[in-house]
């Protein structure tokens, strides 16, 4: 490392350095470090560059072989050499043909100078296409731990899971370098602070307040997840059947009738998964709807869920590709889904319009249609429009879909529909809007009938119309038909290629 004097002025902000971070990410004493004595080879770097910045090994979470990689801000800032560099993507291709889940902590100040300066120095680095084609044949997290720019930021964008530690920043160049390149002056929180990325950008999936915090989401994120594509994800042991059965009953009331009353759809997730527990990606970014990990009778699953706590549960631009990350993920290492509606539709209007909204909806479709994990869908209580396919409905591939009883299911919402078949006429008379408003009920409880979910199961396009206090139960059996007994819920990994950021 960067010698005692650096050592102290990085415990004296409070931080840990990169072998401390190593060390509390994996299972005690099971860090194998690869490229020990590897250094720089510009002429006269060489005692000033040990390890050449970069720390690489394989470790241990939970059991299981992990490739870890820490940027050392001691040894030049972390600022990335020419052998550094040659020895990380080495250990990348390494974990992928091996089958090793990967994990960059990240904290350094791009590329060092003068080993990229000039054009033999930028083109022996170059970022290379082994992350860009390692096509999630192993899982792959990164964490913003310090100022990341250029190289931990790459990281962080190949990466299926990103958690950023506050007060820490994520960019492709620092304040510095852009004010004398363009004379912006920004800091470095309103350039790459995690609340730019967990609210705005959505590059960011969770931010810690600790370095503790933000390494033990990464061993929780990995617990979830099999070691590679290849791999079934782990199963964990389930809760008891008694702690289950006694808050199934909650969910008879949690949900009002009245589709314009609000309530949170957390509370209805954590009744249906084990130990209640949720592991949210994205929970800042378009919180009208919720994707999160979670476990239901110790399988893993990735449960995507409309919230009409917030914008009633309509999803915008945002909201889409939250959901279209997130089954990308679940599909690519095998991970069942289960979507969860209460929605009025998509969120529609000039704003939505400028962000492409036709585009989102429709790569949502398409990742949602190439998605072959076991997907199971359940109404809870409104699902409207294009939305309601979005997120699994009827002819939309899932393997089984429910509603319970009061679900409304149909193009629009009742009210609105009726106000477009029978506009009510101010201008008529008394008597003419007396008719007006005859007609306009009876309208709206033809379209009650209508959209009610029995009609739908009468034809078979939803398979059964359920208490909401039976939601886990059916849950339960369903996942395991949908797994069945020759691919035991495989994946055929068709989205493997798709973009790791949006």
């Amino acid at each position: 490392m960067g010698g005692p004097a650096k050592l102290q002025r990085t415990r004296e902000r409070g931080a840990l350095n990169a072998r401390e971070r190593i060390a509390k990410l994996v299972d005690p004493d099971s860090y194998f470090e690869l490229g020990l004595l590897a250094h720089s080879d510009v002429p006269g770097m060489e005692a000033r560059t040990p390890a050449d910045g970069k720390i690489v090994g394989v470790g241990r979470i939970d059991r299981r072989p992990v490739l870890v990689k820490a940027d050392d801000v001691t040894v030049l800032a972390g600022a990335g050499g020419r052998i550094g560099s040659q020895k990380s993507k080495n250990a990348v291709q390494l974990a992928i043909d091996k089958g090793y889940p990967i994990v960059n902590l990240g904290e350094a100040g791009g590329a060092r100078l003068p080993d990229i300066q000039g054009s033999d120095g930028l083109s022996s680095m170059t970022v290379g296409t082994t992350m860009s084609k390692r096509r999630r044949q192993v899982p792959m997290a990164a964490a913003i731990l310090g100022e990341c720019f250029g190289s931990p930021s790459w990281h962080a964008a190949f990466a299926d899971f990103v958690v950023q530690l506050k007060g820490s920043c994520m960019a492709v160049s620092g304040p510095r370098v852009l004010e004398i390149a363009t004379g912006e002056k920004v800091d470095n929180e309103e350039l790459g602070g995690w609340k730019l990325h967990a609210t705005v950008t959505g590059l960011v999936d969770m931010a810690g307040e600790t370095e503790d915090e933000c390494l033990a989401m990464i061993r929780e994120f990995l617990g979830f997840l099999p070691s590679h594509a290849q791999q079934l994800p782990p199963r964990a042991e389930p809760e008891a059947a008694d702690t289950v059965a006694a808050r199934q009953a909650s969910l008879m009331t949690l949900v009002s009738e009245q589709s314009r009353r609000a309530y949170d759809m957390h509370a209805v997730v954590r009744a249906l998964v084990d130990h209640q527990h949720l592991f949210e990606l994205k929970p800042l970014f378009d919180r009208s709807v919720i994707t999160a990990l979670a476990r239901i009778d110790g399988h893993p699953v990735g449960i995507v869920a409309t919230n009409p706590m917030f914008s009633a549960g309509a999803m915008g631009p945002d909201g889409c590709a939250k959901c279209t990350s997130f089954i990308v993920l679940c599909d690519s290492f095998n991970i069942p889904l289960v979507f969860l509606h209460d929605t009025p539709g998509f969120f529609v209007g000039k704003s939505a319009e400028l962000r492409g909204m036709p585009g989102k909806i429709i790569n949502f479709v398409e990742a949602l249609a190439q998605a072959t994990v076991p997907k199971v869908a359940v109404v809870v209580r409104k699902s409207y429009g294009m939305a309601y396919g979005n997120l699994a409905g009827a002819g939309m591939g899932a393997d089984f879909v429910f509603a319970w009883a009061g679900a409304d299911i149909s193009f629009m919402s009742r009210d609105v529909a009726v106000n477009v078949i029978s506009p009510l006429d101010e201008r008529a008379s008394p008597e003419v809007q007396t008719e007006q408003a005859v007609r306009r009920e009876q309208l709206r409880d033809e379209l009650h009938t209508t959209s009610a979910p029995w009609r739908a199961a009468g034809l078979g396009y939803i398979d059964d119309v359920i208490r909401p206090d039976q939601t886990r139960r059916v849950l339960v059996d369903a996942l395991e038909m949908a797994r069945g007994t020759r691919s035991e819920g495989m994946s055929e990994h068709a989205l493997a290629g798709w973009p790791t950021s949006f």
